[in-house]
C-alpha cells in the first residue's frame, strides 16, 4: 500500500502544533496536513503538568494566538485555562480532526528525487509502524523531554523514608495534609508550586542553590478589561496584545543597557512586599544581571505572600546528603521533610527524539545553524517552531507559522518546490539560545547554532523579527529555492 502523503506534516499537537495548523487553515486553505502527537491528546505542556498551581508565566494576550483573542479574566492564567483555550481553538479551525494521536515521529528522511520526506512513525496505541510522506515537515516538538525531567542523583536519597516527586509527574494521589515539603529549585516551577503548596501543606520550605529574580504582577489586567467593556473585541484584543509586547520589550532592552537599573528597581519591589528586616539579599538578590537567566512571575505577589505570612520559608544553601527524614545541609542545618519535591528543571530535547536524514545522509541538528530562527542550513523543505526565551513563546511561533505559509506561497507562485537554507559564509557561531539558566547550559550541545548576524542571528526581539518574518524578503543570500530535478543535480555532484 502507498504511504499516506500530505503537502504539510506537522509533528506535535502543543501549543506551537495547534497553532501551525490554524496558520495553515487560515492562509494555506489548499493544502493538505496532518498533525502527528506522540501523546494521547493534544495540548502539550499544558496537559502534561499537572501540579498544583500549573500557569502561564507569560501574558495570555501573548501567550494566545494573534488570530484567537483571549478572553477569560486572568492575563496570568491556569494550566487548565489554557488547556481549554487550546482546544477550543483547534475546534473553532477545524483543526482537531486532523491530529493523529499516539503517532511518535522516529525518523524523516529527505529524498531530493521526489523532493519529499518520508517519516517514519510508531503508533503507541497498537505498536506498528507506518510510513508517511510529505512534502514540507514542520516541527513543533518544543525543547523538552515529556517523559522525564531533569532529576540529579543527590547523595543518599535512597535512605529516605519519606516521598520524591518530580513535577513533571505529579501523581494524583498525593495528599499534603500536615505533611512537611521541602521543595529543591528556584525557577518558574518552584515559584508556582510553593504557594500553592503552603495552602496544603503544614510546612513548606523552597530550597535554593542560588536565588532568582522574581517579579510580583497581577494576574488581572484592569486596561484590558476596560477596552473588552468598550470596544469590539476584534479592536481590543491587538491594542492589549501591543501593550504587552511593548512593555516586555521595554523591560527585556532595559535590563540589556542598564542591568544595574533593573537589579535595584527589582530589589526595591521585592523588599516592599516582604517583611521589614527580610534578607533580600541572601534570597532574592542573584548574582547574574537580569535576564541573564529567565525572570519568573509571581502572580498576585503569592510567593512573598506565603513567605510575608510565615506559611513558606526561603532557605539558600546547599544540600550535603539526605536523611531518613529530611535534608542535611551543608551549613549544618537539618530540615526536616515528609515529600521533597525536586523543581530541579527540564532535559532538553530537539524535535522529539526523531532523527533527520538528507539524502542518506544523517543530520546532526547542533551542527547546523539557524536561518532566520526556524529553518536549518542543509535541511530542505523543514521548519522547527522556536519561541521566545525572554519573551512569550508563542509571539515568535505564531510569527513562525505565518512565515511559513508565506514560504509554501511563494514555492507555489514560483513552480519551484524546494526550499533549501543555507549556512553563513563564514565560521562564526554562537548558541541558539543566550540564556545562562541551567537547562540551557546542559543542553546547548544539542541545539542548532546561530550565526553573528542576520539572517542567521537570532535577535530575541519580537519587533525585529515582525519585520524579519511577517514583511521580509523571501530570497536572500541564505536560502534557495529550486526544483525537484534541479535539487537532485546539486545532491549527485555534491
Amino acid at each position: 500500500m502507498a504511504p499516506d502523503h500530505v503537502d504539510v506534516l506537522i509533528v506535535g499537537a502543543g501549543l506551537s502544533g495547534i497553532g501551525a495548523a490554524c496558520q495553515l487553515r487560515r492562509h494555506c486553505p489548499d493544502k493538505t496536513f496532518a498533525v502527528l502527537e506522540a501523546r494521547d491528546c493534544i495540548g502539550g505542556t499544558w496537559d502534561l503538568f499537572r501540579y498544583p498551581g500549573v500557569r502561564s508565566d507569560s501574558d495570555m494576550s501573548t501567550f494566545g494566538y494573534s488570530f484567537a483573542p483571549w478572553q477569560a479574566p486572568k492575563v496570568i492564567a491556569e494550566g487548565a485555562t489554557i488547556l481549554d483555550y487550546l482546544r477550543r481553538t483547534a475546534d473553532e479551525h477545524d483543526v482537531t480532526r486532523h491530529v493523529r494521536l499516539r503517532h511518535r515521529v522516529l525518523r524523516a528522511d529527505w529524498d531530493s528525487r521526489q523532493a519529499r520526506w518520508t517519516v517514519l512513525v510508531r503508533r503507541d496505541d497498537t505498536a506498528e509502524t507506518l510510513t508517511l510522506t510529505c512534502s514540507f515537515l514542520y516541527a513543533c516538538t518544543g525543547y523538552y523531554r515529556y517523559d522525564a525531567g531533569y532529576a540529579p542523583q543527590l547523595t543518599g536519597q535512597e535512605q529516605f523514608t519519606g516521598r520524591i516527586v518530580h513535577p513533571q509527574h505529579w501523581p494524583a494521589d498525593l495528599d499534603l495534609r500536615d505533611r512537611r515539603v521541602v521543595v529543591i529549585g528556584s525557577g518558574a516551577t518552584a515559584i508556582t508550586l510553593v504557594p500553592a503548596l503552603a495552602r496544603q501543606a503544614a510546612e513548606v520550605t523552597m530550597l535554593q542553590r542560588s536565588p532568582t529574580y522574581v517579579l510580583a504582577h497581577p494576574s488581572d489586567d484592569p486596561l484590558a478589561d476596560t477596552l473588552r467593556r468598550r470596544l469590539p473585541a476584534r479592536l481590543a484584543y491587538p491594542l492589549v496584545r501591543w501593550k504587552s509586547i511593548l512593555l516586555v520589550t521595554a523591560i527585556y532592552q532595559l535590563s540589556r543597557w542598564a542591568p544595574g537599573l533593573v537589579r535595584r528597581a527589582l530589589r526595591r519591589r521585592t523588599a516592599r512586599a516582604l517583611p521589614t528586616g527580610y534578607d533580600v539579599d541572601r534570597h532574592f538578590n542573584p548574582r547574574y544581571d537580569p535576564w541573564d537567566q529567565r525572570l519568573c512571575v509571581d502572580p498576585d505577589g503569592e510567593l512573598f505572600a506565603a513567605v510575608s505570612a510565615g506559611r513558606a520559608t526561603v532557605v539558600t544553601d546547599t544540600i550535603d546528603r539526605f536523611t531518613t527524614d529530611g535534608i542535611q545541609l551543608t551549613s549544618g542545618v537539618h530540615l526536616p521533610a515528609d515529600v521533597v519535591v525536586t523543581a530541579t528543571g527540564l532535559d532538553l530535547l530537539m524535535l522529539g527524539g526523531m532523527t533527520l536524514r538528507v539524502d542518506g545522509v544523517d543530520v546532526d541538528v547542533a551542527q547546523t545553524v539557524a536561518y532566520k530562527g526556524t529553518l536549518l542550513s542543509g535541511v530542505p523543505n523543514f521548519a522547527l517552531a522556536f519561541g521566545y526565551t525572554n519573551a512569550s513563546w508563542t509571539l515568535r511561533t505564531d510569527l513562525v507559522a505565518e512565515y511559513v505559509c508565506r514560504l509554501l506561497r511563494h514555492l507555489d507562485r514560483t513552480g519551484t518546490q524546494v526550499v533549501t537554507p543555507l549556512a553563513p559564509p563564514d565560521d562564526r557561531r554562537a548558541p541558539l539560545v543566550g540564556l545562562t539558566s541551567g537547562y540551557v547550559r546542559r543542553g546547548a550541545d544539542r541545539l542548532p547554532r546561530q550565526g553573528h548576524r542576520a539572517p542567521w542571528r537570532v535577535r530575541q526581539n519580537y519587533l525585529r523579527d515582525l519585520l524579519l518574518l511577517r514583511f521580509g524578503r523571501l530570497t536572500d543570500p541564505g536560502v534557495r529555492f529550486s526544483r525537484a530535478d534541479s535539487a537532485l543535480r546539486r545532491s549527485v555532484d555534491a
